[in-house]
C-alpha cells in the first residue's frame, strides 16, 4: 500500500452538492474543516467556526497561508454584512527613495524588502472578540493539537509544497533563508500522506490565543519578529507591529441582475470583479458553455483589470473614487469597448498567489466569507526562528514608479489580492463564496456569480465547471475540460488561447447557499483536498 500514487486520478470524479441544517464549513483541507464543524458543535457559532478553520489551515495548509499572512473577512451577523480588513501596511522606516539608491528597479518576491506587517493573528482576536460566542483559546484549541500532535499531508498540499522546495532550493541560497528549511523541509518536502508535526506553530498559536494576539503585535513574538529582521536587513520593527489595527470597513457592493454581489473596498482588489460584472450585465447570456459567453466574460474581465491595476491603492492614495469606477454610467462607456474580437488593454501581467478560503455558516443565521494568504506560496521565504511565523511577501505588490496610486510609501496597505466574496437579494443573506489564487481571484468570483444567476448551477456545479483565466495582453488559459470548440473558437477571435498545466493555477473555491427555509446547500472545490463538514 505505501506505493499508491495520490496525485493520480485517471477516472472522472464527481461530487454532489452538500445539505445541511445546523452548520456547514467549506474549505480546501478537511482537518481544517473538522476544525470549524467542532467549534460549532461545542456552541460556538459561524465566526467562531471561520476563526477555527482559518488557524487550523494556517497548519496544515502552509503551502499558501500562515500566521505570518493577511486576512479578510465578510461577516453576516443579525441580517447585516460586515468587512473587515486585516492587511498590513509597509514599514514606517521603509520608503521609496531607499528601495532606489539599492538600485532595485521592481519589488522583489523574497527576503525582507516585501514583508508587510501581518494583519491574520489580529483579525482572529478582531472576529472572536466582535462576534464571537466562544474564547479565542476555545478557537485556536484544535490547531494548536494538530500542529503538536502532527497531521498527514492531504494531496493537493504535498503537491504545492514539492513545487515551493524545488523554487527555494533553486533560489534561496543566503542563510536567513535557512530557518525555512529548518521549518517545513528538514528532510526535503513531504509526500502525500507523510506525517508533518510543527512544534514552533504550536508554541506561537498558544501564545496568540492566551493573549488575544497582544503577544504578537505587543509581546514576545512581536520582538522576536521585529531582531530577526533587523538581523537581516529588514525593516519591520517593535513600533510597527504596535501600530497594527485592524479595519472594520463597509462593504462594496453592485446589482447584478437582482442579487447584490458584495466584496472588501480597496486596497483590495474585489472592485476588479464588480466592474466586470457591471460591464456583463448589460448583456445577454443564455449558454454557460458558448463562444458569446467566453469572449465577452473574458473582454470585460481585461477591461476591469486594466482599470483596476491603474487606479486601486490605499484608499487615501486614490484618484478615482469606487463610487465612479462602479457607476451604471462609466459601466456602460467599458461595455461599448466590447467588440466582436480580442483587444490588448493597458494592464500589467498578474502574478500568481498562494491563499486558503473558507466559508461557514450556522443555525443562528450568521455567515462568513473568510481568506487569508502569504501570497506567493510561503510568502517571502522567511521564518521567524523558533516560531513557526513564515513571513508573507504582500509587498511584491507596490508599485516603484513615482506618482502612482499604489507606490510604496511608509505605512501604506499594498493593493491587495485577496478578495472574500457573498451573495444577497433583497436585503437578504443568500451566502458566502469565494475562488482563491492570486489574480484569479476576480475572475474566479465572476464564474461563480454567473454560473449561479446566470446558469442556475448549484453550488458543486458551479465549482466543478471548466473555468478561464486571463493571463495577460490576449493570452488566456483554459482548463483541458473545456469544450475544444471553445479553445478554436476563441483563437479564431484574435484570443492567444492555451491550455492550462497546474493542477492548482485556476482557483480553488467554496461556496455556501441558504434557501429561504434556512437549509444550507454547499460546494466545494474538486482541484485540491476540498471538504465540506456539516452538522
Amino acid at each position: 500500500m505505501n506505493n499508491l500514487d495520490a496525485l493520480n486520478y485517471p477516472y472522472a470524479s464527481r461530487r454532489n452538492a452538500v445539505f445541511a441544517k445546523n452548520g456547514m464549513v467549506a474549505t480546501s483541507q478537511p482537518l481544517a474543516a473538522q476544525a470549524g464543524l467542532n467549534v460549532l458543535q461545542k456552541g460556538g457559532n459561524a465566526i467562531d467556526a471561520a476563526v477555527a478553520t482559518a488557524a487550523a489551515l494556517s497548519v496544515v495548509e502552509p503551502t499558501a497561508n500562515g500566521i505570518g499572512g493577511d486576512c479578510f473577512a465578510l461577516i453576516w451577523h443579525k441580517d447585516k454584512l460586515h468587512g473587515l480588513n486585516s492587511s498590513g501596511p509597509a514599514p514606517m522606516s521603509l520608503n521609496l527613495e531607499k528601495i532606489q539608491s539599492l538600485g532595485i528597479q521592481q519589488m522583489p518576491k523574497w527576503g525582507p524588502l516585501p514583508v508587510t506587517v501581518p494583519g491574520t493573528p489580529a483579525a482572529w482576536a478582531a472576529m472572536t472578540e466582535r462576534f464571537g460566542s466562544m474564547s479565542l483559546t476555545e478557537n485556536l484549541a484544535q490547531a494548536i493539537q494538530i500542529a503538536s500532535d502532527g497531521f498527514p499531508v492531504s494531496p493537493s498540499i504535498a503537491y504545492s509544497w514539492g513545487q515551493q522546495y524545488e523554487e527555494f532550493k533553486k533560489n534561496l541560497t543566503q542563510e536567513h533563508f535557512s530557518h525555512w528549511f529548518d521549518t517545513f523541509a528538514p528532510k526535503g518536502a513531504p509526500k502525500p500522506g507523510e506525517l508533518v508535526r510543527l512544534p514552533d506553530h504550536s508554541r506561537t498559536l498558544d501564545s496568540i490565543a492566551q493573549t488575544g494576539a497582544n503577544s504578537f503585535y505587543r509581546g514576545e513574538l512581536a520582538q522576536k519578529i521585529a531582531t530577526f529582521m533587523s538581523s537581516i536587513g529588514g525593516f519591520i520593527q517593535e513600533s510597527d507591529l504596535n501600530a497594527f489595527q485592524v479595519d472594520w470597513c463597509d462593504p462594496i457592493s453592485i446589482n447584478y441582475r437582482g442579487f447584490d454581489v458584495w466584496e472588501i473596498p480597496p486596497n483590495g482588489h474585489g472592485m476588479v470583479a464588480l466592474m466586470a460584472l457591471n460591464i456583463l450585465k448589460g448583456f445577454e447570456f443564455t449558454d454557460r458553455d458558448n463562444l458569446h459567453t467566453y469572449h465577452h466574460q473574458i473582454e470585460a474581465m481585461k477591461l476591469a483589470y486594466s482599470d483596476g491595476f491603474a487606479h486601486i491603492a490605499e484608499p487615501s492614495s486614490m484618484k478615482v473614487s469606487v463610487k465612479d469606477l462602479l457607476s451604471e454610467d462609466y459601466a456602460a462607456i467599458r461595455r461599448k469597448l466590447i467588440g466582436t474580437n480580442a483587444r490588448i488593454p493597458l494592464s500589467g501581467t498578474p502574478p500568481k498567489g498562494g491563499t486558503v478560503y473558507l466559508c461557514t455558516a450556522d443555525k443562528f443565521g450568521n455567515m462568513v466569507s473568510m481568506i487569508q494568504s502569504n501570497y506567493m506560496g510561503f510568502g517571502s521565504g522567511l521564518v521567524v526562528p523558533g516560531t513557526g511565523i513564515s513571513l508573507h511577501n504582500r509587498g511584491n505588490n507596490f508599485s516603484l514608479t513615482p506618482g502612482h496610486p499604489n507606490v510604496l510609501a511608509p505605512g501604506k496597505r499594498p493593493y491587495h489580492t485577496i478578495i472574500p466574496g457573498f451573495l444577497t437579494k433583497a436585503g437578504k443573506a443568500v451566502g458566502p463564496f469565494g475562488v482563491m489564487g492570486g489574480f484569479m481571484q476576480p475572475q474566479g468570483h465572476v464564474q461563480m456569480v454567473m454560473n449561479t444567476v446566470d446558469f442556475h448551477l448549484n453550488p458543486q456545479a458551479s465549482l466543478d465547471a471548466p473555468r478561464w483565466e486571463w493571463k495577460e495582453g490576449n493570452k488566456v488559459a483554459l482548463e483541458r475540460s473545456t469544450s475544444e470548440h471553445l479553445f478554436y473558437g476563441l483563437d479564431g477571435l484574435g484570443h492567444e488561447v492555451a491550455w492550462n498545466t497546474n493542477r492548482v493555477a485556476l482557483g480553488r473555491g467554496q461556496i455556501i447557499w441558504r434557501n429561504d427555509e434556512g437549509i444550507l446547500c454547499g460546494g466545494t472545490e474538486p482541484r485540491t483536498d476540498g471538504a465540506i463538514a456539516i452538522w
